[in-house]
């Protein structure tokens, strides 16, 4: 049973292709800020032990392919990776704390689809055949 994960009482293979936007499409996601964006995501999902196995920062959105508990729905997830970056990079970059005053950073909805409508290999191709400047691994940030 390669590629399964295992909790105390369930065996499982649950992945996730998810998407999501800033508020507005603004283009803010660009250097230091898409740095420190990854890794507040990667915390993020380290915390809730949900695993990255491919990523993307673009100018304006997010894609993440991720392997979760079943325990863990994908909206709290999402409720938990926007929220908390959304915070954090405000605090921390002033620009986007005045140019999104209502501090929303992200956009009220976003993508989510399990990896078995298409497979998993086009979404990583898909994922990491988008144009990327800065490389690192498989969590990749756009210029």
């Amino acid at each position: 049973m390669d590629g399964y994960q295992k909790s105390g009482h369930a065996v499982y293979d649950i992945k996730y292709h998810v998407v999501w936007a800033t508020k507005y499409r603004c283009q803010v996601l660009r250097g230091q800020v898409a740095i420190r964006l990854r890794e507040l995501i990667r915390q993020g999902c380290e915390a809730r032990d949900v695993t990255i196995l491919q990523g993307s920062v673009g100018k304006e959105h997010i894609h993440l392919l991720i392997a979760c508990p079943p325990s863990l729905a994908p909206s709290k997830i999402l409720q938990y990776l926007k929220g908390r970056s959304s915070r954090l990079l405000q605090d921390e970059f002033p620009e986007l704390k005045k140019r999104y005053w209502g501090q929303h950073l992200w956009s009220r909805g976003y993508f989510c689809a399990t990896a078995g409508n298409v497979t998993e290999e086009i979404i990583r191709d898909y994922i990491a055949n988008q144009s990327n400047k800065i490389r690192d691994d498989i969590f990749k940030i756009d210029d």
